[in-house]
């Protein structure tokens, strides 16, 4: 049961990767441009994941997939002000996933230290 288990998973997060961060896109002309999309693509589910792990524990998107956290918590509306200092982003106060993204900011950037 166990190694059925662990393969329904993985047959999971193949379908995850393939329909959510579009890595069955090869449609290019070359096979090194094809092979860079997939790259990019396995690289972007590596984020995700850390994501996942480091910034989203015990929240309610810690379970979420990654086509649930990039269209709630990555492809939100916000204005970004850049100066010589600081980067600022102001997210509309109606945002409902903003407390989950400060504490997962909050969070990775301690990590990072």
């Amino acid at each position: 049961e166990d190694l059925y288990c662990a393969r329904g998973d993985m047959e999971n997060r193949i379908k995850e990767c393939q329909l959510d961060l579009y890595a069955d896109r090869t449609s290019a002309h070359t096979m090194r441009a094809n092979q860079l999309r997939l790259w990019f693509a396995s690289f972007a589910y590596v984020l995700i994941c850390a994501l996942r792990r480091l910034g989203l524990a015990r929240t309610r998107l810690a379970a979420a997939t990654c086509g649930s956290i990039r269209l709630k918590l990555l492809k939100i509306g916000a204005q970004v002000r850049v100066s010589v200092r600081r980067i600022k982003v102001a997210m509309a106060s109606a945002c409902p996933y903003a407390a989950e993204f400060a504490l997962a900011h909050a969070r990775i950037r301690t990590a990072a230290q």
